[in-house]
């Protein structure tokens, strides 16, 4: 199948041809052949099937480097007896009282939910962080199906904890390592594992030992520093720090994911530096948790490798580049900074983090990429050049403003209508879904 793309302001988020006034993208078999002028380009494959930008933005798709699929049913859930105090409040209260109830359904249908949302903002590519302790084995194949069946490319992992006792820890770390196992017999370049693990205070040394036994050449992903009881925890029952220890037990890496590093130091970052770690920053959920503001900038011009992900907060990466755009100058008291971090972190370093991973390039517009692309209705009403199209985005755009999400080089979504399923069944069945699972928690 091929497609011809065009009629459209390309940003291609190649340094060497950033901008395209009037471009065209022809893609073949998962990937971009050409980039060049509409005319000529529809000259030149007179049989592919075009698609019309009218004028619209061309982009690459959005890469989210933290999800959380299994909080889809959370939405607008009131449970019984909840008043949080404190992060810790929030995690016993709220999520792992979610994810004790959810069976092999509820992941299923929290993943169409999730996946259609993501698909519906020109997400295109996404990392998840997965917990069901209601259901461990077989929850990442099931979410893993719907990935297949809705055409999103995504790199899954179980959430390891000892919350819930040894049984469990092993039942998950066993997840994952089948999972892993998996995907590495997956040619698509489409679906990937990785050692899922929640957070440092609700892992043994020995539980850690144990997830390196069985993770494969996979990295590790992991709530790093999120609150400051995982600082106080780590402190008091290993004497040293979250970084620290992780780096002791050879936990960081450059297939690692530390998520948050909200309370780090400079000596912990020089650690996440040393070993090529990455980090994603998660704005929103950072602030509705009153956790503290992670110290992004720092980390930033230490030269790590930070992303931006949603938390489950959200699916909309526009949303949470508008919200890090913000918070830091808000934080900091100073209007002049953000301007450029966060957006490389969107456009440039979450491609990187994927592409650690997937083997195409993702995140760019250019010959040999992953045709993974989306059209935007967005008309400017100032001039708009390689130069400012950010600024475009951040102040003009959000998710909702993609009309067409192709990936792989196939339309999933064309004028904002979702071809690869049922939209309207599918919801109805995760609103039966989730009324139930709501019964359960408060019945």
């Amino acid at each position: 199948m091929s497609l011809l793309v065009g009629n459209g302001k390309v940003v291609t988020r190649d340094e060497s041809r950033p901008y395209l006034a009037e471009g065209c993208l022809y893609l073949e078999d998962g990937s971009i052949k050409e980039v060049g002028d509409t005319k000529e380009l529809r000259a030149k494959y007179p049989e592919a099937e075009w698609v019309d930008a009218q004028g619209r933005l061309i982009m690459p798709g959005l890469i989210n480097t933290h999800h959380h699929i299994y909080s889809a049913f959370a939405r607008g859930l009131s449970i019984r007896g909840y008043s949080p105090k404190n992060f810790d409040d929030i995690l016993d209260g709220m999520w792992w009282t979610i994810d004790r109830k959810l069976n092999l359904e509820d992941c299923r249908y929290s993943a169409y939910a999730t996946y259609l949302s993501c698909i519906r903002n020109g997400v295109t590519t996404v990392f998840d962080h997965h917990a069901s302790y209601g259901a461990i084995e077989g929850s990442l194949f099931a979410i893993a199906d719907v990935a297949k069946e809705l055409g999103i490319r995504t790199c899954l992992c179980y959430e390891v904890s000892d919350r819930d006792g040894r049984a469990k820890m092993e039942e998950a770390v066993a997840e994952n390592a089948a999972f892993i196992q998996a995907c590495a017999k997956d040619d698509s370049d489409m679906l990937y594992g990785m050692m899922g693990l929640h957070a440092a205070f609700t892992l043994s040394d020995e539980t850690l030992k144990y997830c390196a036994k069985h993770k494969g050449d996979a990295g590790y992903h992991i709530h790093v520093a999120e609150g400051l009881s995982d600082v106080q925890d780590s402190l008091k029952k290993h004497g040293k720090r979250v970084v620290n220890r992780l780096f002791d037990l050879d936990i960081l890496g450059p297939k690692t994911l530390a998520i948050h590093c909200v309370h780090i130091n400079r000596e912990e970052m020089g650690l996440l530096k040393s070993t090529d770690t990455m980090v994603v920053h998660n704005p929103e959920s950072n602030m509705g948790n009153a956790i503290g503001c992670e110290p992004m900038l720092q980390i930033f011009n230490e030269g790590i490798l930070l992303g931006l992900g949603t938390d489950g907060y959200t699916s909309d990466m526009i949303e949470s580049y508008k919200v890090a755009n913000i918070l830091h100058k808000h934080n900091l008291g100073d209007p002049t900074v953000a301007w450029a971090e966060v957006p490389a972190m969107l456009f440039e370093n979450n491609a990187k983090i994927a592409n650690r991973y997937f083997k195409k390039p993702l995140g760019i517009i250019k010959k040999g990429a992953a045709a993974d692309v989306i059209i935007c209705d967005y008309d400017p009403l100032t001039p708009m050049d390689g130069g400012n199209v950010n600024s475009h985005i951040l102040f003009g755009m959000n998710g909702f403003s993609v009309t067409h999400t192709i990936i792989g080089g196939k339309m999933i979504m064309a004028d904002r209508q979702i071809l690869a399923a049922d939209e309207a069944e599918l919801m109805a069945e995760s609103r039966k879904q989730a009324a139930a699972l709501w019964q359960r928690i408060n019945g």
